[in-house]
């Protein structure tokens, strides 16, 4: 009986997915897998559930084969592939699993078919030169509880992610002058203590 519920509860997940929706994420998600390595531009702003800015940030984002460098401002943020390593612009460095920020909609996440594991998604808009597609996480213990991708149809790739979180406060991540073929070596993705201040304290 168990089992018989689950299959029904699995096909009634299914059954929420949007095929039009599914067909362009699959695109993007094919039109990743034949880039070289991204870079991009990013800027992070955050508003509360009125509206209202609480501020922005601006800074760049290297990615290539699951690996990742964020930089904005002092902070920045490496993932080799297995560990994440945060710094905070000071003193400290916040040693996370993958895994871990995973579950956060990380940059290793959202270039990827993440969609299809973790989320129902639809196609809310089609107008002009962007499709926008709602995501709803199955986990109902996630922290947000919507993520609207806007997609460029020319480029077949996102240029806007909007993260709901159950509190209705928003954040905006915005990506500009994306390079799909850039060069990277793979150095800049191995965390270096050296780099740091001497005194900087590292959590794991």
């Amino acid at each position: 009986m168990l089992s018989f519920a689950c299959l029904l509860l699995a096909g009634s997940l299914f059954a929420q997915n949007d095929p039009a929706a599914k067909k362009v994420l699959d695109g993007v998600s094919a039109n990743i897998k034949n880039f070289k390595a991204i870079t991009s531009s990013i800027t992070i702003k955050s508003l509360n559930s009125k509206g209202v800015s609480n501020g922005s940030k601006s800074g760049t984002i290297s990615y290539k084969n699951k690996k990742y460098l964020l930089k904005q401002g002092k902070t920045e943020v490496i993932c080799d592939g297995n560990k994440v390593y945060n710094f905070d612009g000071n003193n400290t460095i916040t040693v996370t699993g993958a895994d871990e920020a995973e579950s956060l909609l990380s940059p290793q996440k959202l270039f990827s078919n993440f969609y299809d594991k973790d989320f129902t998604y639809k196609l809310v808009s089609s107008a002009g030169t962007t499709y926008q597609i709602e995501l709803t996480p199955t986990d109902k213990r996630k922290n947000f509880s919507k993520v609207l991708l806007f997609i460029d149809k020319t480029k077949n790739m996102f240029t806007k992610v909007n993260i709901l979180d159950k509190g209705n406060n928003k954040t905006e991540i915005s990506l500009t002058n994306l390079n799909t073929n850039a060069s990277l070596n793979d150095a800049i993705f191995i965390f270096n203590k050296s780099k740091y201040p001497a005194k900087v304290e590292i959590l794991d």
